[in-house]
């Protein structure tokens, strides 16, 4: 059996291991990417991406595409558990302060649509059967239409969701809470009088019943719907069973009345509020994203999200090892910066399954009129909508003087670069790679021994400002200096050693000189 060689093997192609695939690409790193099915899921499954997610989109030039696959209905805010006040994301100056409406499906087309331009691919129907890794890199069998086949890899990403073949082949525990509450979700078509309105907050949406009922409609297209559903008898149902018109029935009686029916049923599938995570995101040279490396109840929109986020964290630290620039030792921070994300969204989805079960032991419906009053409080919806949206993420940055803005994402501001070129902060990341804004009369000779890893842009803001003469901000959009002391420290920190010593700052464009 013949053995293919590669630099990255990225097993599962949904929202996380796509994002990867296409980070790697866009770094020339060489990658397969494998999926066990023989195309692209097209159950619409996570429906929003929300607005950290929306601006790494637009780092890479990825988020038009995805607006124009998105679904024309403005969702006004955020939500925390479904509680009728809408959570003000643009309290976190960000040019997207609502979620968009963008089904799983349509954004693995843009992300896939990037990997082909770049040129990498999808192997469908390859389905992991054995993995084994020694100190150099990872081995695997792969089962296809046409035989076994074996690939070889420095590392191993697995992004095959819940259920991991991956987590099972290498044996890595998944500790956490089993399931209490199953659910379904189903992309169907529905008779009857359907709230199709131009916009609104989630929780218009949202209909229960005295019985244990729950019902979510949101429009996909016209006449298509997507329904989140539970109930007494999807409770008890086997995970593998297929929904039935009758089951979407019930509930629909249950929490709609007579006013629907449930005329054809396109795709669906079930799922639960289990809330696991691995204790290591890395195991030698296999690495975990997405929800082969954390699940949780749905609630809030957070599952997507959380994948492409850790897909972005993830690729551009293995592009900078596997093209030497970096040591091993960058990989650490995966675990580091992306594990504690995981864990608070995980203790954020068990409180909001608390606040929007059933009544149990009484109490629930004076603790939802509680939280709805904080939630109207301006500092506790700042709080909240920073939280549930990932624009208050804060990563360490140790070696870099403090600032305000020291290891937040950087605002996309406007700039006028040298030679009057108008752009965006976030079109100065399209390459996936560093960026040192200058803005100051000096170049920073400084940086210039990495010049090949980082692009140095000497710019005016016209808006905005990061009340900083400098700022260095990796390729995943987290500033890690601002100014002040330790630039040598973190440049050697995040992009490796000095590679040669140049003659000042890039040209006017941003482009090496």
């Amino acid at each position: 059996m013949n053995t293919q060689v590669t630099g990255v093997i990225v097993v599962g192609a949904g929202g996380a291991g796509l994002t990867l695939a296409t980070e790697l690409a866009l770094a020339g790193v060489p990658a397969v990417v494998l999926d066990r099915l023989p195309g692209r899921n097209l159950q619409s499954r996570a429906g929003a991406i929300q607005p950290r997610t929306a601006e790494m989109l637009a780092l890479r030039g990825l988020l038009d595409d995805a607006l124009g696959r998105s679904i024309d209905y403005q969702l006004v805010g955020g939500h925390f558990a479904g509680l009728p006040v809408p959570l003000d994301y643009a309290a976190w100056d960000t040019p997207y302060p609502h979620p968009v409406l963008l089904p799983q499906d349509q954004l693995e087309a843009v992300l896939e649509d990037r990997l082909t331009k770049l040129g990498g691919e999808v192997l469908r129907e390859h389905r992991l059967t054995g993995l084994d890794q020694d100190a150099d890199g990872v081995t695997i069998t792969v089962t296809t239409p046409d035989g076994d086949r074996s690939l070889r890899g420095r590392h191993l990403v697995a992004c095959d969701g819940a259920h991991s073949s991956v987590r099972k082949l290498i044996g890595a525990a998944f500790p956490g809470q089993a399931a209490t509450i199953r659910m379904g979700t189903a992309d169907l078509l529905l008779t009857g009088d359907v709230d199709d309105g131009p916009g609104g907050h989630i929780s218009s949406r949202i209909r229960t019943s005295p019985e244990g009922h729950f019902a979510m409609i949101t429009p996909l297209a016209e006449g298509l719907h997507k329904l989140i559903f539970s109930g007494p008898r999807t409770m008890t149902a086997e995970r593998d069973a297929p929904v039935t018109p009758e089951e979407v029935r019930e509930v629909l009686r249950a929490t709609h009345g007579g006013a629907l029916d449930v005329a054809e049923i396109l795709y669906s599938s079930r799922f639960s509020n289990a809330s696991r995570q691995l204790e290591h995101y890395r195991h030698g040279h296999v690495f975990f994203a997405g929800d082969s490396a954390h699940i949780h109840s749905p609630a809030g929109g957070q599952g997507l999200n959380l994948g492409v986020q850790d897909a972005f964290n993830l690729g551009w630290k293995l592009a900078a090892v596997l093209r030497g620039e970096a040591g091993e030792e960058l990989l650490d921070t995966y675990q580091t910066e992306r594990h504690p994300v995981a864990a608070r969204v995980l203790a954020l989805t068990r409180a909001q399954g608390v606040v929007m079960g059933p009544e149990r032991d009484g109490g629930l419906a004076e603790l939802r009129d509680v939280l709805t009053d904080l939630l109207r409080l301006p500092d506790a919806n700042r709080y909240m909508a920073g939280v549930m949206s990932g624009l208050d993420l804060r990563l360490p940055s140790p070696d870099a003087e403090a600032h305000p803005l020291l290891g937040l994402r950087m605002p996309d501001l406007d700039l006028v670069v040298d030679g009057g070129e108008r752009v965006t902060f976030s079109e100065l990341m399209r390459t996936g790679r560093g960026v040192l804004l200058n803005l100051s009369d000096a170049p920073l000779a400084a940086a210039a021994p990495w010049s090949d890893r980082v692009i140095q842009v000497r710019a005016r803001a016209e808006s905005g400002t990061p009340a900083a003469e400098a700022v260095l901000v990796r390729p995943d959009g987290y500033v890690c200096w601002a100014g002040g002391t330790g630039l040598t420290e973190t440049l050697t920190r995040w992009f490796g050693p000095a590679a040669f010593v140049g003659e000042g700052p890039v040209g006017e464009s941003g482009q090496e000189a």
